[in-house]
């Protein structure tokens, strides 16, 4: 293991370069014109997880995208360790707001990576995280340090769900057994402050629909007498929310928990600066539910935002219509004990019960996923934390995070597996926006520390 710094140094190039071969595949699950791509990043995958090492590696196809699945067992009698991660990736627009093209990967040097950073889509979520695993099992198989049974699950539906992930879980449990799963899908508190992330919220996404009139009217004919699908959309929306940003639905905090203050002040212990964050974003103010902090809001609190919205004449130029419908994609972060199913339907009801009757109002659910809260004491938390110890010098913060990985609860439902999430990357890599980046140090970094996990669970489990 000693040898890992050295190994790094005389591969990194060729590591990053393999890196950016990959995010140059436009894997966008959303779209079917994309199709292609998708499959064409499942086979570079697989090509270098047999070059890592894998002894047996298969693209294996589902109603919608292939999973890859490779394994090394080097002895039914020692651990093994499920690496999972995701090949696909979020559609890049708005296009023209990327500094240089989405799948032209370029490198360039930032006051937060000043030794560089791969600028593309996918970069930090979640090739380059899950790139990170495959050359760290290529450090482990090459060197001989490879001291446990691993497997890799590498889907491409994460970005749109992961509808067909379930049901190959339950159908392959024996083949996916484990005794913990490793993903890096998250990120650290800083790039210098290491961190695990012990919570990830829940997630429901609807799509809503409101219709008025059976076709677009002329707004000087019909204005003012005829209930216009966007205005009463605008103020749906409005009403979700009352004066202290609280969620207005009835019943949707019955199963929030409510942390102690003791707990919220050990929160409050984690390195934050809200002017560096509000100067990140360039914005005046934050904003969001009364009583709690950025960090609280954006962890242990449910939300709810509207994530696209659409209707009635929006090119060049004007046309004076009363639209006959009008859109929105709505997501609501959910916090453990929040059951999304249950969620759904609360807001369903309520959304119908603000419509006025001059509309019809439809909701369709799209995706969604529980929360989930990693406990510390266990040897895969105990193995992750010392792995950070002797990467980065210091012990790692554990903390919740505001996003959301559906399938961690699904894992620990029909695999029995407690979930580890070693992430790399950091706030300010624009993941899921424009200009989406990775950090060189930070990838360099995971595949230091990614070995050293290997070596500590398989010593904490004998």
């Amino acid at each position: 293991m000693d040898q890992i710094k050295s190994f790094i140094d005389q591969h990194q190039d060729r590591f990053i370069q393999e890196l950016i071969q990959l995010l140059k595949i436009p894997s966008i699950s959303a779209d079917s014109k994309f199709k292609g791509d998708v499959i064409n990043a499942a086979e570079e995958v697989k090509l270098r997880l047999e070059e890592a090492g894998c002894t047996f590696v298969e693209i294996c196809g589902t109603e919608g995208h292939p999973i890859v699945y490779g394994e090394k067992i080097i002895s039914p009698d020692f651990p093994t360790v499920l690496v999972y991660g995701h090949y696909d990736v979020q559609p890049p627009d708005p296009l023209d707001l990327w500094d240089s093209p989405p799948f032209k990967p370029v490198i360039k040097k930032t006051e937060t990576h000043p030794e560089g950073a791969i600028y593309a889509r996918g970069a930090c979520d979640d090739k380059g995280q899950f790139y990170m695993h495959v050359k760290a099992m290529e450090f482990m198989s090459k060197t001989d340090n490879l001291p446990c049974n691993v497997k890799f699950m590498i889907e491409g539906e994460e970005e749109v769900g992961s509808e067909h992930l379930g049901e190959f879980v339950r159908n392959n449990r024996e083949k996916l057994q484990n005794d913990v799963i490793l993903i890096s899908d998250t990120g650290m508190i800083g790039k210098d402050i290491p961190s695990i992330t012990t919570g990830l919220r829940g997630l429901s996404y609807v799509e809503v629909e409101v219709t008025g009139p059976n076709r677009d009217l002329h707004s000087g004919l019909y204005g003012g007498a005829v209930a216009n699908p966007i205005n009463i959309l605008a103020k749906m929306i409005a009403d979700l929310h009352d004066e202290n940003n609280h969620i207005t639905i009835p019943g949707f905090y019955d199963k929030v928990e409510t942390l102690s203050d003791e707990e919220r002040s050990k929160m409050a212990e984690a390195p934050f600066s809200l002017e560096r964050y509000k100067k990140a974003l360039d914005i005046e103010d934050v904003f969001g539910e009364k009583g709690y902090s950025t960090n609280e809001r954006n962890s242990i609190r449910p939300t709810l935002d509207v994530n696209g919205i659409w209707g009635g004449y929006t090119g060049e130029g004007a046309k004076t219509v009363i639209p006959s419908k009008a859109f929105a994609k709505i997501s609501m972060r959910l916090v453990p004990h929040q059951d999304w199913k249950e969620i759904t339907k609360l807001f369903t009801k309520h959304f119908e019960s603000l419509a006025p009757k001059g509309v019809k109002v439809k909701v369709s659910p799209h995706h969604g996923g529980q929360g989930y809260v990693t406990p510390i004491d266990t040897i895969g938390y105990q193995a992750a934390s010392k792995a950070y110890e002797k990467s980065f010098g210091k012990t790692p913060i554990p903390y919740r995070s505001g996003g959301s990985i559906p399938i961690v609860s699904l894992f620990e439902e029909e695999l029995h597996s407690k979930t580890i999430l070693m992430g790399f990357g950091l706030d300010t890599d624009a993941i899921h926006s424009p200009n989406e980046h990775f950090g060189i140090h930070n990838f360099l970094k995971g595949i230091e520390t990614i070995p050293w996990f290997y070596k500590y669970f398989t010593e904490l489990s004998k």
